[in-house]
C-alpha cells in the first residue's frame, strides 16, 4: 500500500547540519518526498502537534518540554510517500530513546542520549526526528503541517520498480 507520513527534522538535526544525510536515507530506500519546508514553529503550534494524547501517555511535563524544544530552532517538515511508508520510516528512524535505537537507524547512528540522562538534566530527549506513528496520526499531522497545494505528485525511477 502506498502511504504518506509526516517526518520532522527537529532543531537538533538542523543545528547539527545533518539534514541532507537524513533525507538521503529516505531517498536511498526508495521513499519519495512529496512536500517539504523549513519552518520556525511557536509554542501554540508545537502543542497542536504534540497533542493531549501524548500528555496522557507520557505526562503533561513531557509534552510541554518537547513542545518547547520544537521551538528552539527551525524544523524541516516533510511528507514522505512510499510502500508502507509509515512503518518503514518508523523502522528507519529507530527507537524514540536514542540510546536504545539500533545501529543503522537514524537515531542509532546520529544520537545516543538516554531518558535517564535527559531527566537528570531536566531537558527533552534530543532525538533528531519525528515520524508519524500510525495512519490516523499521519493524516492529522500532514493536515496540520501542509496544505493540499504544498503536496505534489510526480514519478521517480523508484516508481518503475514498485508498480
Amino acid at each position: 500500500m502506498i502511504e504518506r507520513t509526516l517526518v520532522l527534522l527537529k532543531p537538533d538535526a538542523v543545528q547539527r547540519g545533518i539534514m541532507g544525510r537524513i533525507l538521503g536515507r529516505f531517498e536511498d530506500a526508495g521513499l519519495k518526498v512529496v512536500g517539504m519546508k523549513m519552518v520556525w514553529v511557536d509554542k501554540k503550534f508545537a502543542l497542536k502537534h504534540y497533542t493531549e494524547e501524548l500528555a496522557k501517555r507520557a505526562g503533561a511535563h513531557v509534552r510541554q518540554m518537547i513542545a518547547e524544544f520544537l521551538t528552539t530552532g527551525p524544523v524541516v517538515a516533510m511528507v514522505v510517500e512510499g510502500v508502507n511508508a509509515i512503518e518503514n520510516v518508523r523502522k528507519m528512524v529507530g527507537s524514540t530513546e536514542p540510546k536504545s535505537a539500533a545501529p543503522g537507524t537514524i537515531r542509532g547512528d546520529f544520537s545516543h542520549v538516554s531518558y535517564g540522562y535527559a531527566d537528570k538534566k531536566k531537558s527533552p530527549v534530543k532525538n533528531l526526528v519525528h515520524a508519524s506513528s500510525s495512519a490516523k496520526d499521519a493524516a492529522a499531522e500532514i493536515k496540520l503541517w501542509f496544505t493540499p497545494k504544498e503536496l505534489h505528485s510526480y514519478k521517480t525511477v523508484h516508481d518503475v520498480h514498485i508498480l
